[in-house]
């Protein structure tokens, strides 16, 4: 059986300006065990090189696949674009059978398949395992209702499985690396970059995020083997940047640092990225030199916001405290931090902005990005804000980066001019531009120049994007009537 795996052209500001992409990690993810079963399988990344819809149809028909399994990072704005893609590549071949997967798909099957007929399946939840069922169901001719963790239409109905057990050891299943071929995937500057995973989950509850609900459970991969697969990537593949997909790698202390220090050992000289929870910086205070010694140069920290009755109420465990904290570890281990601010869940006015800005400054992180909130269906604060007004309609644009509720004390150009005045200070003030130019460590200072210099091109676009494209509206639509 031949399958094709398809990353989709996203229009994200991420996929199109930075210049640099990395792998699409869940369909390598999907495509490793399906090798191991004996699959044919391939993979086209349509977003690496931005392919037009024609050129995507062209490449499929001509590899002739049984299989077509799509996905992407971005699920939510990436699921209109697989829609058209579908349609027509069933419309040119349908004996083609259609699988999707990932977080909005999971959640939004059923309007999915009643209205894409092109659509056969989709994988609910993790998709290794499910998708080999799924398959060796079709292969066998079996009843595809017994199949655990999918969404299919019999009868024109649309209909879901039981939901599928989450994977109890994440390392029963390897990630297709050699599916990357000849794409030459770079970040940081241009050099060979890949996206890794040491855990999934993540035992925080914050209400607009969907991590725990989608992953179910906080699990990690064993620290020795990860460290080993890196090692791999670097030799075979000439890997030197490794960015982590995790939302919070280091919430087992114990294994999170055995993993460091198993790394450490190799003497790799990579160049790691990541998120992280600010507390738990503080927490591994007295060995955060391991970050460092493993080769940590940027962490990314969700502040989100400056009032401490908005963080209780999206229930964002931590402190402002320990967020200034740890932004003073991280730098003291000379290890770059990027500052996270959403805007949207207050109904903001002049003065929230301003203090906003005033806690950056106290904060002094290295980067700063502003975010808008993004009200997904199947997170706790979608239930808190489903009768708020909206005025983005166009679900290519639920990214974080473009206003989605509507702010009833601001008109949406005024916030738009606070978010990037802020951003414009807090890049430009005279700390930042001296650490830049003058930081001892002379990685660190390239890695601040490449940002720099994709920030200020985001910068102007954003703009752009605002006054001639993102065509907002003044209709009084609620989010919950928008998803009807």
């Amino acid at each position: 059986m031949k399958i094709l795996l398809i990353n989709p052209p996203h229009k994200s500001i991420g996929s199109r300006l930075p210049r640099e992409h990395l792998p699409p990690l869940g369909l390598l993810s999907i495509g490793g065990p399906l090798i191991d079963n004996n699959y044919e399988v391939q993979l086209l990344d349509a977003d690496f090189s931005n392919l037009k819809h024609e050129s995507i149809v062209e490449k499929t028909i001509e590899f002739n696949p049984n299989i077509v399994l799509l996905g992407h990072s971005g699920s939510t704005s990436a699921q209109p674009i697989i829609n058209d893609i579908t349609l027509l590549i069933k419309k040119e071949n349908p004996a083609i059978k259609i699988i999707i997967g990932g977080v909005f798909p999971t959640y939004h099957w059923k309007e999915i398949i009643e209205t894409n007929d092109q659509i056969d399946y989709i994988v609910c939840g993790e998709g290794e395992q499910i998708t080999l069922d799924l398959l060796h169901g079709l292969e066998e001719h079996l009843d595809i209702a017994t199949v655990k963790g999918i969404a299919y239409r019999k009868d024109g109905v649309a209909m879901k499985t039981k939901t599928a057990n989450i994977i109890s050891n994440l390392d029963d299943y390897r990630v297709g690396w050699e599916l990357m071929g000849d794409y030459h995937y770079t970040y940081w500057g241009k050099k060979k970059a890949v996206v890794i995973q040491f855990s999934r989950g993540c035992p925080y509850p914050c209400s607009y995020c969907g991590q725990n609900l989608f992953w179910k459970k906080f699990r990690n991969k064993d620290p020795q083997r990860l460290a080993d697969e890196l090692e791999m990537l670097h030799h075979k593949y000439g890997i030197e940047v490794i960015n982590f997909a995790d939302e919070n790698p280091s919430s087992n202390k114990r294994e999170w640092k055995t993993f460091l220090e198993a790394l450490i050992a190799k003497n790799l000289n990579l160049i790691l990225v990541g998120s992280i929870r600010a507390d738990n910086i503080v927490r591994d205070a007295d060995h955060l030199h391991l970050y460092k010694e493993a080769g940590f140069e940027r962490f990314l920290l969700g502040i989100e916001n400056y009032d401490e009755v908005i963080l209780e109420k999206i229930k964002k465990a931590g402190s402002i405290t320990k967020d200034r904290e740890a932004i003073q570890l991280l730098r003291k281990h000379n290890i770059l931090s990027m500052a996270t601010y959403v805007v949207g869940f207050g109904e903001e006015k002049t003065r929230d902005f301003y203090n906003s800005y005033k806690q950056l400054i106290s904060y002094d992180p290295d980067q700063v990005q502003l975010l808008y909130v993004t009200p997904h269906k199947w997170t706790p604060y979608f239930d808190e804000v489903k009768d708020k007004r909206i005025v983005q309609l166009d679900q290519t644009k639920w990214d974080y980066k473009h206003q989605i509720l509507e702010t009833k004390n601001l008109n949406p150009w005024k916030v738009i001019l606070y978010v990037k005045l802020i951003e414009l200070l807090m890049q430009a003030r005279p700390k930042a531009i001296s650490r830049w130019l003058f930081h001892k460590d002379k990685r660190l200072r390239k890695a601040m120049f490449w940002y720099n210099n994709i920030g200020k091109r985001v910068w102007f676009y954003e703009w752009f994007q605002f006054f001639f494209n993102d065509k907002l509206t003044t209709k009084p639509i609620k989010i919950d009537t928008f998803w009807k």
